[in-house]
């Protein structure tokens, strides 16, 4: 069941999240926040319920720090009660303005400014690794990550920082159906999580679908 919420953040600030889980077995997305700074999409790997607790307290132990680097590494921690594993995006709001980034994984950042989005994250999966490298991948390694909540340590985890006011943190279930140009298109007019993921879902997503904008 698709679940949206609003939340304003003092005056300057308003976060939606929405998930749904799709045609899988189980919705092993989870999305948390503190309400005011930290904001966290994780992904489980795999359809269980083992995939769907790693991915919640991984979202839980997260959203409890506002450092997104210090977050991703408590996440990992928590994660060592669990048998899952999940990938996890992380931001965290400057008080002077714009978001802090971290990741692990595969799941994704955007920052819209107008009619402009810039995805802030690169996926760690085997076939960036390749594009990277000037080669061009199978379609099968974009699903194959290289790293995770589990491996993340202070040196592999991503980093990124942008001033822009409205951003989305996405599983790979609402970018992949999506594309750039639809992720584009919805945060550039009245942008909600439940807009992605019902859109992502229409355009014939096979995987749990979740978003978390803030704007």
């Amino acid at each position: 069941m698709l679940i949206d919420r609003t939340m304003p953040l003092g005056t300057a600030l308003t976060v939606t999240y929405a998930s749904e889980r799709g045609p899988r077995t189980h919705n092993a997305d989870a999305h948390a926040t503190n309400g005011r700074r930290t904001f966290v999409v994780a992904d489980g790997v795999g359809d269980s319920a083992a995939a769907a607790e790693a991915a919640w307290a991984a979202a839980r132990a997260a959203s409890l720090l506002t450092d997104p680097v210090a977050a991703i590494l408590a996440a990992r921690d928590a994660l060592q009660v669990h048998s899952g594993d999940a990938v996890i995006v992380v931001a965290v709001a400057r008080p002077d303005g714009g978001f802090d980034i971290a990741w692990a994984g595969d799941a994704r950042a955007y920052a819209s400014a107008g009619d402009d989005l810039v995805q802030l994250t690169s996926d760690h999966t085997v076939a960036e690794y390749f594009r990277e490298r000037g080669v061009v991948p199978e379609p099968r390694l974009e699903h194959v990550v290289t790293n995770t909540v589990r491996h993340a340590t202070a040196d592999n985890i991503g980093r990124a920082a942008t001033r822009a006011a409205r951003l989305a943190l996405v599983s790979d279930g609402v970018y992949g159906p999506l594309g750039h140009d639809g992720i584009e298109a919805i945060m550039a007019g009245h942008a909600s999580a439940e807009r992605l993921v019902r859109a992502a879902l229409y355009a014939g997503g096979t995987d749990n679908a979740t978003a978390l904008v803030v704007s």
